[in-house]
């Protein structure tokens, strides 16, 4: 589908969404992911991953006076990632599953419960998703390299998470990012394409390169290379993380229209599947839908 349909880009969020969050009170999140391997291919070579993570920090003595010991307490986490393989027959659906382990399996190794309100914490959070990219892309790299054909195998990496009120996107392919809020759908993340790359493509080339990328887990030049974002939620937001078996399919102001018709995450999810279904189904699709609910911090006064 054309972005001539966008109605915001990533250049337009920072204006509005950094910055806009509420002072994070206790968190409601509606979460769901689906995915389906189309009409056409008969591997799907999607995944996705989602996962909670805590920060918690209680005082149980001290001899401190109150308030010298800042705490945390119940401060949930998410994370939610989708990868859509490429490379053909199984090196595509293995590369995309190896790349969630992986990154998984990093991001436990150095949790990032330290991410807060504080520049220096975000830095330090926001260096630590690029080195997990840099080592992932080189593991997927050995693995292709050790394995009789699975040569060029590789995949998207896209990841969302989200910590009170702070979310950051890590990026590499041509998988996408959304945001939902207020009726409008902005999207956070970049096309890793060669039609992206050029500034003015003529329309035989637009057609011709639009799948081809220039940014992927599994290139031993750009795998290593994502794109790194930070946002901050309010209430209501909708995060949609998706293959481009979907935005291939259904056009911007569809996902949006769909994504403020429909209220649980896991219709949403369904609803989109089915669109991109019922619109050829010509890639494998991956959806995933978060909403977000800030209550009250305790003994706040409500609005007037």
């Amino acid at each position: 589908m054309s972005d001539d349909s966008l109605a915001e880009t990533v250049d337009d969020v920072p204006k509005l969404a950094v910055g806009a969050g509420p002072a994070a009170g206790p968190l409601d999140v509606d979460l769901a992911g689906k995915t389906d391997p189309g009409k056409v291919r008969l591997l799907n070579e999607d995944h996705f991953h989602i996962v909670q993570f805590g920060r918690y920090l209680r005082t149980l003595m001290s001899s401190l006076p109150a308030g010298d010991a800042q705490e945390e307490v119940d401060r949930l986490g998410h994370g939610f990632i989708v990868a859509d393989g490429i490379g053909g027959r199984s090196g595509g659906e293995l590369a995309s599953r190896l790349a969630i382990g992986l990154l998984i399996e990093f991001a436990r190794q150095t949790p990032d419960w330290i991410l807060g309100h504080e520049d220096r914490h975000l830095a330090t959070v926001m260096d630590r998703f690029a080195e997990r990219y840099r080592a992932v892309n080189q593991a997927v790299i050995a693995h292709a390299q050790s394995r009789p054909g699975l040569e060029g195998m590789g995949t998207t990496l896209s990841v969302a998470v989200s910590l009170g009120d702070d979310l950051l996107v890590t990026h590499i392919g041509d998988s996408r990012v959304y945001l939902h809020r207020e009726g409008r759908l902005y999207r956070l993340t970049r096309d890793h394409t060669v039609t992206q790359a050029v500034p003015h493509p003529n329309r035989a080339d637009a057609v011709r390169f639009r799948r081809v990328l220039t940014h992927a887990i599994g290139h031993a030049e750009t795998g290593g290379e994502p794109d790194l974002y930070h946002y901050k939620l309010t209430d209501g937001d909708r995060l949609l993380l998706c293959t481009d078996g979907l935005t291939d399919m259904v056009d911007d102001d569809v996902i949006a229209r769909e994504l403020g018709r429909v209220p649980a995450a896991a219709d949403a999810c369904r609803t989109l599947v089915e669109l991109a279904l019922d619109r050829g189904g010509r890639d494998n699709v991956t959806v995933v839908v978060a909403t977000y609910r800030f209550r009250p911090p305790a003994g706040a006064t409500p609005p007037a």
